[in-house]
């Protein structure tokens, strides 16, 4: 669902993130407000004035957006659910949940949240807008507060569609489980929902683009995709976190892995393990002592008329967070630590005794047969 994100800060203790499609597409608001909307309706200004203008409504559209994530988060804390962070879209952001909503009590508070806290901005903001008109403020900063009092409303309003992922999807995701009691039918039901508005969306954009609307039909397609795309992923991963549910580190692991020794030069673990194995890392063990791990992405690092004087211990990594797991840990924490970290092994440990490997193949393995096996019940 996402790509690369970049942290800028942290606020109320939520990692705050921009996805890296931020940066190409703020550029494309900043440019449709000071060519399009702020000339249209604010006459005889300079093109610098309307530029200017343009990058305060962009910046003022993303800090909206963060407010209204932020909102969610904070009704999800007060629920004890954890947030590791919030990455924000030009189309609007998403607070990722470590799980689902304990309650659809729960889910609907979180949802309306951030609606709520975009009408109250909104509000805020008219006001603010009110009060300048009376203080002669210049036309340029009145401008901008009276659009961004305009776009926090029509944020609220286009959120509350019930068209899931969208806050107005999650609402009805809230009702449907509170009556049948089913997150997942209330999940796949929404979604479908959501994919569906998603293609309309397109549809509308498709039209728009050969209307002669070239900037609106490509904004249209844009968010119809997003919104497709983020309704399969979110049930996607709803079904993956069900299948799951109560599996351990214990239950996955190869319990007698691989492993080298420091002194082993690279130029062996190449040709004698990496080329027999086919593994992608390797833990490093000395007598019975695990003291690190050594992987393909390291060995790269490594000019290959120097894989014979150098050794495994030369190159190999410690053990840390990144690379080792309790055997007690919930499958659900390991795939999100595979997903930060790019690794696709890990070692399985307690204290400096490794008792094993876990890889994402062979999650992803249980977890294909267990889906298909679950679709043939139903």
């Amino acid at each position: 669902m996402f790509g690369r994100s970049i942290r800028l800060f942290s606020l109320f203790g939520f990692d705050v993130k921009i996805d890296i499609s931020w940066l190409i597409l703020a550029f494309l608001i900043t440019w449709s407000l000071a060519q399009g909307l702020f000339p249209h309706y604010f006459k005889d200004l300079t093109a610098a004035t309307y530029w200017w203008m343009g990058v305060f409504g962009a910046l003022g559209l993303f800090f909206s957006i963060v407010f209204h994530e932020i909102s969610h988060s904070l009704v999800a804390r007060r629920f004890g659910l954890p947030i590791k962070g919030i990455t924000l879209f030009v189309f609007g952001g998403v607070a990722h949940m470590e799980q689902e909503p304990p309650s659809a009590k729960a889910e609907f508070l979180m949802a309306i949240a951030g609606p709520g806290s975009s009408v109250a901005l909104g509000l805020l903001l008219f006001i603010i807008r009110t009060v300048g008109r009376i203080g002669a403020w210049p036309v340029p900063v009145s401008g901008v507060i009276g659009y961004l009092a305009i776009i926090n409303w029509i944020l609220a309003g286009f959120n509350l569609i019930p068209a899931f992922p969208l806050d107005g999807g999650r609402v009805l995701r809230s009702a449907l489980w509170k009556w049948k009691g089913n997150i997942g039918w209330a999940t796949r039901v929404s979604s479908r929902i959501g994919t569906s508005f998603g293609f309309v969306l397109i549809a509308m954009g498709v039209i728009q683009f050969f209307s002669g609307n070239l900037i609106g039909g490509i904004w249209w397609f844009m968010i119809g995709m997003f919104l497709q795309n983020a309704a399969r992923m979110s049930y996607q991963q709803l079904m993956t976190r069900q299948a799951l549910e109560g599996e351990t580190v214990s239950d996955f692991m190869i319990r007698d892995p691989v492993t080298v020794a420091p002194e082993l030069s690279v130029k062996d673990l190449v040709e004698e393990y990496i080329y027999r194995y086919h593994y992608k890392m390797f833990p490093v063990v000395a007598g019975q002592k695990l003291v690190g791990c050594i992987n393909t992405r390291q060995i790269g690092k490594v000019p290959r008329e120097q894989w014979l004087q150098k050794n495994v211990g030369d190159v190999a990594t410690t053990c840390s967070n990144e690379n080792t797991i309790d055997p007690n840990t919930d499958i659900i924490k390991v795939l999100s630590l595979m997903n930060r970290t790019g690794n696709s092994r890990l070692m399985v440990v307690e204290g400096d005794e490794l008792l094993g490997l876990i890889a994402l193949k062979d999650i992803m393995n249980f977890l294909s047969i267990k889906l298909d096996l679950d679709q043939l019940k139903s």
